[in-house]
């Protein structure tokens, strides 16, 4: 049943890798309910794919278990429950690791976890796939936390599932529904009986993202950090009410900053257009209403739910094959004659015969079937150092076998160390290549997943497939009407973008998100006609060629784009200097456009 009150959900971990110190920060820096770490990404899940090769008992985050070392007693006294999905590939290890933690270090505490998702074995994936892994939702962290349990693993969940599960389990939303509707929420219900309480799940949702990548919500990677202090920031926690509603917040006396800019920026990473689907509910992003409350709380509210799509997403890694990479510095005088000498070189020896390293080996030297050339222009005229006064010339090579990105591409390089331009040194002495990883999505009917929750009492109870999901997408979202734009005429000034805009971008597989936003009303009315489709193509030219969508999204006062296949095959493809599209936004807000000169006045980032 629904209980009254509010729910404290605290992040401390955004990434594996994150700021070791968080889970005890957040233990002790104030009151919590739950605890969550997110540990998993698309690459996280090829490293772990590839220790479990290693090792079969392997496959989850390590980490976690050493935080856990002092966290478990520090949460125990404190009635804090954890929630992670540090379990990886391997939920079941982690959950009877943490087990043996507890009775080494003598703090008694309830264990479950959550699986599932591992696709694996299921079905045929294709050769080389490593990891398949389902991204299911939060209702199996709810069932282990109604049974009692005090630290929950999964595996592949999404990331929001670590807050919609607890907060669920807290207030009854998955069987909430008033008496004269089958589903509260805006989506008709496909069946009979009570359902899940669509709209209060989506809030969660919405909170749980904005959660999910921890600092990043509280000024870490944010367009506006020269405002504030970010040097430490704290991790940030959501207090989640009844209706789905949430304040953003952080422990008193910690770093960094909550306000309506981080979360806004946090709200657009990642994401699309007004639809936000996952296998609890599809949040409707554009139906979110932001208010600062006060000193680092913003409130969130009016977040509506559709019922989840009826197909769950398959994460899926596999060796797509092997690379290289050597990075000549070019320095001085002539730089593109310079460059141009050491490409034909090079090009003309990788179809050159090599000779034979052993008997019987092969003496053909075969060109790698990707070979890509990027000539990077950081030099200076005049330079005061060195380093200033160089540029840098990157060769990146793949194919499917190791010896052609091997020793035929890196005595290639090395040949030339005295017959080549003046200057010749390369930033690093040249490898033997290595695998690189290759994510995609797959989507399966979520009746052939089975999400079981595995409780402390080892009863294993399956998780019953979501009745009321809903083709949504099939449903267009009638287009948000444009403001009224700015007189015509006004006095301009040429200044970067980022004077009356902050952005955030990244991946997501071989797509990149960003998302631009502005504080004021006149500044809105100003970017939603300035920042269109062909002027987005036209301040970053290396998109040229590839789709664009635009999401307009006016209660944020925020535009967001996806740039389809800037990423090739995903981050660990590594297929652009930036694989994750993580300063894209930035370069973006680095470019020069006309600016009204009376926005310029209201804004903090261009001198008066």
């Amino acid at each position: 049943m629904p209980r009254p009150g509010v729910l404290r959900i605290g992040n401390a971990s955004g990434f594996y890798g994150d700021r070791f110190d968080a889970l005890r920060e957040m233990l002790t820096g104030g009151p919590l309910d739950v605890l969550t770490g997110d540990y998993l990404a698309e690459l996280t899940m090829l490293i772990l794919g590839r220790d479990r090769l290693k090792d079969p008992r392997a496959g989850y985050a390590k980490t976690f278990l050493r935080q856990l070392e002092e966290g478990l007693g520090l949460a125990r006294d404190r009635g804090v429950r954890i929630v992670t999905n540090a379990g990886g590939l391997n939920p079941a290890g982690l959950a009877d690791a943490v087990r043996e933690l507890a009775e080494r270090v003598g703090v008694p505490v309830r264990v479950a976890h959550v699986e599932g998702d591992d696709l694996l074995r299921r079905r045929e994936w294709g050769d080389g796939v490593l990891t398949a892994n389902a991204y299911l939702g939060g209702a199996g962290i709810a069932a282990c936390l109604r049974a009692g349990a005090e630290v929950v693993v999964t595996g592949r969940v999404t990331d929001a599932a670590l807050v919609t599960g607890p907060a669920a389990a807290h207030f009854g939303w998955y069987e909430a529904g008033p008496a004269d509707s089958p589903v509260r929420g805006r989506g008709p219900a496909p069946g009979p009986g009570p359902g899940p309480d669509l709209d209060a799940l989506a809030g969660a949702v919405v909170a749980g993202h904005v959660l999910e990548c921890g600092t990043q919500a509280t000024g870490g990677n944010y367009s506006f950090f020269t405002r504030h202090d970010v040097h430490r920031p704290g991790f940030p926690l959501a207090e989640i009410h009844a209706d789905g509603s949430a304040v953003i917040t952080k422990h008193d006396g910690t770093g960094g900053v909550v306000d309506l800019g981080t979360v806004t920026a946090q709200l657009l990473y990642e994401t699309g257009g007004g639809r936000y689907p996952g296998p609890d509910v599809t949040a409707r992003i554009d139906t979110v209403r932001l208010h600062q409350e006060g000193p680092d709380r913003v409130r969130i509210t009016g977040v509506r739910g559709e019922p989840p799509p009826p197909a769950l997403k398959v994460g899926l890694n596999r060796i797509g094959g092997w690379r290289n990479e050597i990075v000549f510095v070019l320095t001085g005088l002539d730089i593109e004659a310079k460059a141009r000498l050491v490409r034909a070189q090079v090009e003309d020896a990788l179809g050159a015969p090599v000779v034979p390293v052993a008997p019987g080996a092969s003496d053909a030297r075969r060109r790698p079937s990707e070979v890509r050339w990027e000539l990077s222009r950081t030099d200076r005229p005049d330079a005061a150092t060195e380093e200033t006064a160089s540029a840098l010339l990157r060769l990146v090579v793949r194919d499917s076998d190791p010896e052609a990105v091997g020793r035929a591409v890196t005595g290639a390089a090395v040949e030339l160390a005295l017959a080549s331009y003046p200057g010749f040194h390369v930033t690093a002495p040249p490898g033997k290549g290595a695998p690189y990883g290759v994510f995609e999505a797959a989507y399966l009917d979520a009746g052939e997943v089975t999400q079981t929750a595995v409780l402390p009492d080892g009863t294993r109870l399956a998780i019953p497939t979501s009745l009321w999901s809903k083709a949504v997408d099939d449903i267009p979202l009638p287009p948000p009407g444009l403001p009224e734009p700015l007189p015509a005429g006004l006095p301009t000034r040429r200044v970067p973008l980022g004077a009356v805009a902050g952005a955030r971008s990244g991946d997501k597989g071989g797509d990149a998100n960003v998302g631009v936003w502005v504080e004021s009303e006149a500044a809105w009315r100003w970017l939603a006609h300035e920042l269109t489709v062909d002027r987005f193509r036209q301040l970053l030219p290396e998109i040229d060629g590839l789709t664009v969508e635009r999401h307009l999204l006016p209660h944020l006062r925020a535009v967001n784009f996806t740039v389809v296949g800037l990423l090739g095959e995903g981050v660990a493809a590594r297929a652009r200097f930036d694989p994750q599209a993580k300063a894209l936004g930035e370069w973006l807000r680095s470019r020069h456009v006309d600016l009204p000169v009376s926005l310029i006045a209201r804004s903090p980032e261009v001198p008066q």
